[in-house]
């Protein structure tokens, strides 16, 4: 228990004794320190010093006299206890040390929305006055100070045309008084209501119902408690196109409760919100463009599945039809299964997937990369890293290759009536069959000594050229497909005399001939642009 300091003996204040009573509707108890505990704390939000937490008891301590809050905090290494005193548990915490007793004087439960804005906006009358917020005129040489109302009245009006607020850790609670929201700031487009003390959803929708032109709203670092059955639809969001939900405790289930009051939602962040269910969404968050579920505990099977067991949620493209880009960081998916889903999402071209189990099962970061290109034809940006059309055409190409094995053995073949590649490979490779009708179906020679993808000293037989220098003769040259353009400039240089910083390099595909695919990133590999044996490097200067 928290003695806040000091023993405290208040048998002559003593409130008559109720195991673990809690205060009723409009009750206020003092308990010797001045303090006044709210109807409604129970389940409220509470900051004390820089602490967060949870009111989950109000009542008396036996054999201590007075009011106690128990408080769970958000930083277990804050508490001392379970909830659990001289034998008695009077509420319960998620960690064992992750509770303890509070004075209701060292609580602050926070202030409405208006109070907060007025705070952080210089706009609070009482304040005003007390620190002597005043204009000033000047008279001759003398300069009169005035206090008073012209000074709020401008200030208020200023605060009408606000368009961005921020009462960012400002301990908003509560919305206040009906209508005096939209009556002080009508104009609010977007809110950042971010790591305040904000408990209930239905707090939110008090504020965003006042706010008629709402456009974004971050309230993360709220931990809140959502609804667990259907809501009825509200107004209140109704323009809404970005929400933050970072770090609230949300679960997806809840999501999709309260989804239906997003109508045109085009950006949810879920960051730090431990979800790892997800189930399928009809109906609602059609309009969304960005999804960031990153630092959750995401896992791959049927704890991702909707209908498929080895599938991730997105089983049907009717699922998030506008979804531009996709954030899975820092998640536990390990299967290529849940890649090969996200294929199925029809406008998705930016994915992050950093952190993932999944990032370890190739050695080689390059191979993995090339691996999540192929799979998703549609992307653009992978890990914040543009996708090129060489690179695509270099991964597409590797893969469709490296799997032509497995694809023979599957079933697969050369002949249009007999190829018939099984359900298994069909599931594990789904972009095979596309990829064989862009490029053609791997020729048997391209096959034949096939080496592990991992191996770096496969050697390729080269022809060099130079186009501009019809006196240079031709030169065939073995090289490993390891070897990066730099250090095959370096050994062009030895070859033929020229410095190496002048060099272009580009390549003729013996596949497609008549066009040339520039060699213009000198840490890559050759490998990366999917040079085989029999082509040609360009050599221009």
């Amino acid at each position: 228990m928290e003695w806040n300091g000091m023993i405290l003996r208040e048998e002559n204040m003593m409130v008559p004794m109720k195991e673990r009573s809690i205060l009723n509707a409009g009750e206020c108890v003092r308990t010797g320190m001045a303090a006044c505990v709210p109807a409604d704390a129970l389940g409220r939000r509470v900051l004390c010093g820089t602490e967060y937490g949870t009111v989950r008891y109000v009542g008396s301590v036996p054999p201590h006299a007075g009011i106690w809050l128990g408080v769970e905090w958000d930083d277990p290494q804050r508490g001392k206890h379970d909830g659990t005193y001289e034998g008695t548990q009077y509420f319960k915490c998620r960690h064992p040390r992750g509770g303890s007793f509070i004075r209701p004087n060292k609580a602050n439960f926070g202030v409405d929305f208006l109070t907060a804005v007025k705070g952080r906006y210089g706009l609070n009358e009482k304040q005003d006055a007390q620190n002597g917020i005043e204009n000033t005129c000047v008279f001759g040489k003398k300069t009169v100070e005035f206090v008073g109302r012209d000074s709020i009245e401008k200030k208020q009006s200023q605060l009408h045309r606000l368009v961005h607020i921020s009462v960012h850790e400002c301990t908003v609670s509560h919305a206040g008084q009906k209508e005096e929201i939209s009556g002080t700031c009508a104009n609010i487009r977007h809110i950042d209501l971010s790591k305040n003390l904000v408990a209930y959803w239905d707090t939110v929708i008090d504020i965003a119902s006042q706010v008629p032109n709402l456009e974004t709203l971050d309230i993360s670092g709220n931990k809140m408690k959502f609804p667990s059955t259907s809501i009825s639809k509200s107004s209140a969001f109704s323009k809404l196109t970005t929400l933050a939900l970072n770090q609230t405790e949300i679960t997806w289930t809840e999501v999709l409760l309260c989804a239906p009051g997003w109508p045109v939602l085009e950006e949810l962040y879920l960051t730090s919100n431990n979800i790892t269910v997800l189930e399928r969404p009809d109906n609602v968050l059609q309009t969304l463009k960005l999804l960031d579920l990153s630092n959750n505990q995401l896992l791959d099977g049927s704890q991702l599945s909707l209908s498929y067991p080895v599938y991730l949620f997105f089983c049907v493209t009717k699922m998030f039809p506008s979804l531009k880009r996709l954030a899975i960081n820092d998640n536990k998916i390990s299967q290529w299964s849940s890649i090969n889903e996200l294929e199925k999402l029809p406008s998705l071209q930016v994915l992050e997937c950093r952190n993932n189990p999944l990032m370890d099962t190739e050695k080689n970061p390059e191979t993995l990369r090339q691996l999540i290109i192929a799979k998703i034809s549609q992307l653009e940006v992978l890990n914040k890293s543009e996708i090129f059309p060489d690179e695509r055409r270099g991964a597409e190409l590797d893969y469709r290759k490296i799997f032509g094995k497995d694809w023979l053995a599957a079933g697969g073949h050369w002949d249009p009536v007999r190829n018939k590649p099984s359900e298994e490979f069909l599931a594990a490779h789904p972009r095979y069959p596309s990829l064989c009708l862009k490029y053609g179906a791997p020729e048997e020679g391209e096959l034949k000594g096939q080496q592990p993808l991992t191996l770096k000293n496969q050697l390729l037989t080269l022809t060099i050229k130079c186009p501009d220098n019809p006196e240079q003769k031709p030169v065939e040259k073995k090289l490993p497909e390891s070897m990066t353009i730099q250090r095959v400039k370096g050994l062009l240089y030895r070859l033929l005399r020229i410095p190496g910083s002048e060099l272009k390099l580009s390549y003729e595909s013996s596949k497609l001939k008549g066009k040339e695919v520039e060699l213009d990133n000198d840490l890559k590999p050759l490998q990366f642009y999917s040079i085989e044996n029999g082509d040609s490097v360009l050599v221009r200067w």
